[in-house]
């Protein structure tokens, strides 16, 4: 059997690699990254998995794959997607805040400020491109009230110590015109889920 195959958001290049690095299994599987701007495009990622997978398990149909996923607002599409293909595993919870936080911690912020806008190490580090500009933002202005009038935070769940992107963090909060805050979760969690899911693919 072919050894198993991790299908990615690239959202999740350096967090994955340290990860895979820091359990021994950099070269016990394959990993291949989907763009990460289809954060914007939900919609867009159950049919470039599809392909990816079709490209990958043609010589193995039943080779393990874990998709580097949680449910990414796809509304429940992965998860259908999984239940058609049983040799398919998806990381566990709504969404990368979730399994890098985890599921109890995620849960209190949500019940302390439903109006949560939560960023990670990447989406800090790339804020103007995909959240920005991805929005229209620097285009249109006028269009942020409509889109972020109902938030009333930033929480920045940081997967590294850096100083640079908790300053990243701030200043895309301050443009957005809400409170920033910040938790350091690290790579526990998500460390955890791989792990695990990886043990079971295979």
């Amino acid at each position: 059997m072919a050894r198993p195959l991790v299908l990615a958001c690239g959202a999740l290049v350096a967090e994955l690699r340290a990860v895979l690095a820091a359990n021994g299994l950099t070269d016990a599987v394959d990993v291949r990254y989907l763009p990460a701007n289809l954060h914007n495009r939900p919609e867009q990622i159950v049919p470039s998995l599809r392909v990816l997978i079709g490209e990958h398990i043609v010589d193995d149909p039943e080779r393990p794959v874990l998709l580097g996923y949680a449910d990414c607002g796809t509304g429940g599409h992965i998860d259908a997607l999984v239940t058609e293909m049983p040799q398919l595993r998806r990381l566990p919870g709504a969404h990368c805040y979730e399994f890098f936080a985890g599921a109890e911690l995620f849960a209190e912020f949500q019940d302390d400020q439903p109006g949560t806008f939560y960023l990670t190490d990447f989406l800090a580090k790339h804020f103007d491109a995909l959240v920005w500009q991805g929005l229209g933002l620097d285009r249109h202005p006028e269009l942020r009230p409509m889109y972020f009038g109902n938030y009333t935070r930033v929480v920045l769940l940081s997967q590294a110590p850096d100083e640079a992107l908790i300053e990243a963090g701030r200043q895309a909060a301050d443009r957005l015109g809400l409170v920033f805050e910040h938790r350091h979760v690290g790579l526990t969690t998500f460390a955890d889920a791989v792990t695990v899911s990886l043990r079971r693919a295979a």
